[in-house]
Formats: structure tokens, sequence, C-alpha cells
């Protein structure tokens, strides 16, 4: 049953974003700033510009220049960086540090070191972008032992390493204790803006949940994940960083298909880079093992909220997000009275706008277990993924889930909630949060969802305002005729506001995407793009100004499966040179990139050949 609300709920999120701002200026600047507007408006000079006001201009301005020139400065060695352990320091750990497969109880992590063999292992790529959030100097990858060190064969320095326990439900059952099988976190380090990021070693050997699995991953997966890790980020999507991509100058045997014949294939480790690796699952495990290990489900909430949503801990009442539960009920969801409601409502807040930004980029994650579930609301752990070439909204990347296709991209959002379903109903078991609570994280994961998505997709078609039958028309029309995703919504701005188009050249804008279509086929979608163009008419926004917008919202470049699957190729005869320029395309997605058209083609035909688009687990 939906529930109802007094008044409409105002994003938690956004509210919070609004109660923290950033280094606030000093109240003397601020007096002076006051002061200098009441001058200038009441000054009768022709400058308009008092001196007062002009100093304290001049004031920010070198404030400004100091952030500048210190940030510069933030340029560190490895053996530099700032390390803050956190996790280790604040919860319950494995008092054994084998990594014998064991079930480990009492405990969210187990202290373990990078064990992968390595022989003289290569630096494949690496992120600008991702060490200047570490503030670690780019000239560090030149090092010649950085391959040494970030494949786990030189122990990094100030670093404390671990693994995580955490559980999850996988295609919907719950598959009991899981945890970082082959990923081993390295430790958190704290930048110059006091962000905080934790490094994890994907690959790097055993573990006690690794159960009979080796710990270790392969340069085709590896290739994947790192890659897709910046294109998301480019894309604007919240997701897990990779500061860089090493081999290990071994092989990896693994049965791909599962079907029985098994291959070498070259080893890598992939350095992860995220604020917190905490999953949905991490706090399921605990809820599952009785009484005791329920103050760690609390003690797992307090760590969350403490260091990665503070805001909640200085909620007061008068943000007035007291809710009532409908016309019929007495009950009152208060989030300032309860700090784990908050955090629950804003944790779904959080993955439903996730969940409508991959729909806006054709994003299908194949994966979708709650341990697979971030509670920061990232991207996270990128198995089988994929982006929609042909629009299919059955499309699924995972050979597992081909049967039933829960995962699928058009399910997605629903499983985001039955996700959460799963979260809420952990913090309830853990009294952390009471029924009606968890309803109203629930309630607000859907109200969140499809304004998201409605703001959306109206942006992505250079509308006005959201007109809900144009917009499921063209998605019909789309999944009849296996359009490309992305560079139809490419090609739509380049569709015309004006009426006085004969109907023969109405489908000109879009002739590349709208390919051997049928006389009836080619009505239907004259038809609606004559809707489209009197919506467009409608809005009043000029040609050039809407076609900036939705350029700007609309890919060109995404990682398509075949362009990695040709970098993989390549890396596998020790060629890494497509590796780097993909991601550099990527890292600019928006952009017309003259020269790097190859890089938004259509599939060809060897890509739809098995291992290409569809991918198992194996990894």
């Amino acid at each position: 049953m939906l529930l109802h609300f007094a008044q409409p709920p105002r994003s938690l999120f956004a509210a919070a974003v609004r109660r923290r701002p950033l280094s606030p200026p000093p109240p003397s600047l601020l007096r002076r700033i006051r002061r200098s507007r009441t001058n200038s408006t009441n000054s009768s000079s022709s400058s308009g510009v008092s001196m007062e006001a002009s100093s304290a201009v001049d004031s920010v301005a070198e404030g400004l220049r100091n952030q500048r020139l210190e940030s510069e400065k933030a340029r560190l060695k490895i053996e530099d960086l700032n390390w803050d352990h956190s996790f280790v320091r604040e919860l319950p750990g494995d008092s054994r540090s084998d990594v014998m497969p064991r079930e480990v109880l009492h405990a969210c992590y187990t202290k373990v070191s990078p064990s992968a063999e390595v022989e003289n292992p290569q630096l494949v790529a690496w992120s600008d972008s991702v060490a200047e959030l570490l503030d670690l100097d780019p000239k560090e990858f030149e090092r010649p032992d950085f391959p040494l060190i970030f494949s786990g064969a030189s122990p990094l320095a100030g670093g404390l390493p671990y693994a995580q326990c955490y559980g999850g439900h996988q295609f919907g059952m719950w598959a009991g204790q899981l945890g970082d099988g082959r990923a081993i976190t390295l430790g958190e380090i704290l930048n110059s803006r006091r962000e905080r990021w934790e490094l994890q070693l994907k690959g790097a050997g055993r573990t006690p949940y690794s159960r009979f699995a080796d710990g270790l991953a392969v340069l085709r997966s590896s290739i994947r994940e790192f890659l897709c890790s910046e294109a998301m980020h480019s894309l604007g999507i919240p997701t897990t960083r990779a500061l860089c991509l090493v081999t290990t100058g071994k092989y990896v045997t693994r049965d791909m298909f599962y079907d029985g014949n098994p291959k070498d294939e070259p080893g890598a480790i992939v350095c992860r880079v995220a604020q917190s690796f905490l999953r949905f699952g991490s706090y399921q495990i605990h809820a599952t093992r009785g009484k005791e290990d329920l103050d760690i489900v609390r003690a797992l909430a307090d760590y969350a909220i403490r260091h990665h949503f503070p805001h909640i801990e200085t909620m007061i009442k008068s943000d007035s997000l007291s809710f009532n539960l409908g016309e019929e009920s007495t009950s009152v969801v208060d989030l300032t009275s309860n700090k784990y409601a908050a955090w629950a409502v804003e944790v779904a807040e959080r993955t439903a706008s996730l969940f409508a930004r991959w729909q806006g980029v054709g994003f299908t994650h194949g994966v979708l277990n709650t341990d697979n579930m971030s509670v920061l609301g990232l991207t996270i752990d990128y198995g089988p993924f994929g982006f929609l070439d042909a629009f299919d909204p059955t499309y699924t990347p995972n050979t597992t889930d081909l049967p039933g296709r829960r995962y699928c991209f058009s399910n997605q959002p629903d499983i985001g909630l039955w996700n959460i379903a799963q979260f809420t109903s952990t913090l309830s078991a853990a009294n952390l949060i009471n029924k009606e609570e968890s309803n109203y994280a629930m309630e607000r994961y859907g109200t969140k969802f499809m304004d998201d998505y409605k703001s959306l997709m109206t942006r992505k078609l250079g509308l006005s305002k959201y007109n809900k039958q144009l917009i499921g028309d063209l998605l019909k029309n789309m999944s009849v005729d296996k359009v490309d995703y992305t560079n139809f919504f490419r090609s739509l701005s380049n569709v015309k506001a004006t009426s006085n188009v004969s109907e023969s050249k109405l489908l000109v804008p879009l002739k590349a995407v709208l390919l051997d279509i049928g006389k009836e086929r080619k009505e239907a979608w004259t038809s609606w793009v004559k809707t489209y163009i009197q919506e467009l008419i409608s809005s009043g926004i000029s040609d050039e100004q809407r076609k900036v917008e939705m350029d700007s919202i609309n890919p060109k470049y995404i990682l398509r499966n075949y362009l990695c699957q040709s970098a993989i190729d390549a890396a596998e005869q020790g060629d890494y040179g497509e590796v780097r320029r993909l991601l550099k395309v990527m890292e600019r997605p928006f952009d017309d990139q003259p020269g790097m058209e190859k890089y938004a083609r259509l599939p060809p035909a060897w890509a739809y050949r098995p291992g290409v688009c569809m991918l198992s687990c194996s990894s």
C-alpha cells in the first residue's frame, strides 16, 4: 500500500547539502561584504562599486588563489600518503589472520595481506584524476617499483590491509557469508580536503572469504572494471573509481562460460578506490547471526553515519523532516528523532537516483545482488555489465541471469526497491528503525526514482516539461526497431523545432539511426517526430540552445562491450595502447572528439559472438 504525506517530502540529501557549507568565510569578511553591499547600494558614484567592496572581493580572490596554490602543492609520494584506518580502529575484527576458508563470526573484517604470485608485473593503465583525489603525484606512476606495490608484491608503506566480511542475497536467495573473496583493502587515505578514500586491490589473493576460489582476477575482467569505473564517473554517475591496473606476470585458469573448457588467462589486479566499500550485505550478515551480532549492525550504522553521512548527526527539529503516514493514520515518521531512519531514507534516495541515472545511459548491472549494493549509492562490483546497443528492455549482460532475466535492464528499478526492502528489514531486525520508518524509506525510493527519471528523460529529449505519452511511445518504437540507444538520443538534438519541414524529410536528422525500417515503421516514426516537433515548438527553446543542452546529457561515447573486447584482445598480446586510448575517449563522453568517431560506431557483426556482449561472472 502506498503511503500518503501531509506535505511533499523534500530530498533529504539535498537538504543535507544545503546544511553543510564547505570552509565558511570568517565572520569579519562576511561583515565587510554586507557593509560593502549596503554602501554600494547607497552610493551615487558612477562606478557603483565601493572601495570596501573592492577590498572584500580582492580578499576573496586572494583566498581562492591561496587555496589553488595549496592544492597544487599537495602532490605526494606514495610513502607520504596520509593514512587513517578508521574501519579497523572503530569496528570489531577477526581474532585470526589466516586465510583458511571459514565462517568469520562477530567481526567486520579479517586482517590479511595480498598474496597473489607476481613475476615482473607491468602497469597497464592508470587514472590521473584518481591520483589527484588522493593527492598522489602523477609522476609516481613512472616509478619502477609502482607495479610491485600495486600488485601487492611490495607492502604499501602505511597500509593496514584487511578483507571485509559481508553476506547477501544472490538472485533473490540468501547466500549466507560471502565477503571479500579476492579484494583486499589496503587502508583509508585522508586527502588535503579531508575526504576519506579507501584503496582496495582486487585479485590480490586468498582471504578467509574466498571459499574454494583462488582469490585472483584475470586481465579480461580487470580491464573491463578499470575502464568502466572511470567511464561511469565521466558520465556523471556515482561509482567506485580505479587508480591503476597492473598485470601479475602469471596465468590464471578460468572456465569463462562454465562449459567445462577452462583456459589460462593473464592475471591482473585493479586498485579500486571509493570513499567506502560498505554494502547492504555488510549489515545483513550480522543481522542473521543472533542477538549478539545485532550490536554490530548498530556499530556499522554509527560508523557509516559518522564518517560518510555526518550531516545526519546534526539534524535538528527545525528541519521539519516529519511526515504523516496516511489520511487514516496517526503515525508519524520523524527523521530528526531517529538518525537511523534518516539514514535509511537517504540510502534509499541515493540508490533510486543511481538507478535512474543508469536507465538514462542504458547501463545494465548484471549482478544486482545485495552484496553488490553500496550504502553510498555507488555503482560497485563491475562483473557482467553492459550498455544497451540495440534497445531491448529485456537485455541482460549475464549468461547466468538468462533463464529468468531477473537483472535485465527494465527490471532494475524494481530490483533496487527489492534490495532496499532487504536493507531496511536488516535495520528493523536490529531495532534501529520501525515498520513505519522502513515503509517510508521504500516509499521515498519510489518517489525519488520517478522524480529523477522524469527529469532525466525530459532533459534527454530537450523538452520543457515531462510528457509521459511521448516518451512511452518513443521507447516502444525504439524497442520494436532495435534502435541504438546511445546514438539515437545523440542524433535527436539535430531535429529542428519547425513545422515547415515536409513529411518526406522529417526523418532525415535520424536517418543514421533508423536503419532498415519498412513503410509501416516509417509511418510510426514520422507520426512520433511530428508530435515531438510540436512539443519543441511549444517549449520556446532555440534549436541552438537545445542542442547544446541535449548534447551535454546524451553521450556520444559509451563503453560498448565490443570496444572493451578490442582493447582486451590487444592487451592479452602485450599491447596496452588501446586500453589507454579508450580510457582517454571515455573521459570526455559528451565531446565530439574529432578523429575518434570510430568509438561511437554501431557494433560490428563479430561483436555478437559469445563472450563479447554476454558474459558470465567468471573473472
